[in-house]
């Protein structure tokens, strides 16, 4: 998380913080949500049915419902099915390139080929 940078169009200090992040109910443990509360980013990580039933279990002491938004959590199918779709790309699947940078140009080029497909 701390090497995510997004640029600005007005120019200035790249963002480090993400406006949401997703995930799936791997990372739906206290110690990543206590993480994402404290550099305030809103998070769409569904609640696992054990963590949910010790929780209640637990009543008042239990803490209170983890938020959860089904719209942007479909979102994040989006997303998966397209990078299974870059992984269409032999290359991208093996990752045979050792540079970062051209791995990336790889990727670039898979994700223009795909974008152009009929």
């Amino acid at each position: 998380m701390e090497r995510i940078r997004v640029g600005r169009l007005g120019g200035g200090h790249p963002r480090t913080r993400p406006d949401n992040l997703g995930g799936d109910k791997a990372y739906s443990s206290r110690r990543n949500r206590r993480y994402l509360r404290r550099r305030q980013i809103k998070h769409t990580i569904p609640e696992p049915k054990n963590q949910r039933a010790n929780r209640q279990r637990r009543g008042s002491k239990g803490g209170r419902s983890a938020g959860f938004d089904k719209t942007i959590y479909r979102r994040r199918n989006e997303v998966e099915r397209t990078i299974n779709a870059l992984k269409n790309s032999r290359a991208v699947a093996t990752r045979f390139d050792k540079r970062g940078y051209i791995f990336h140009g790889t990727v670039t080029v898979a994700s223009i080929r795909l974008w152009l497909r009929p």
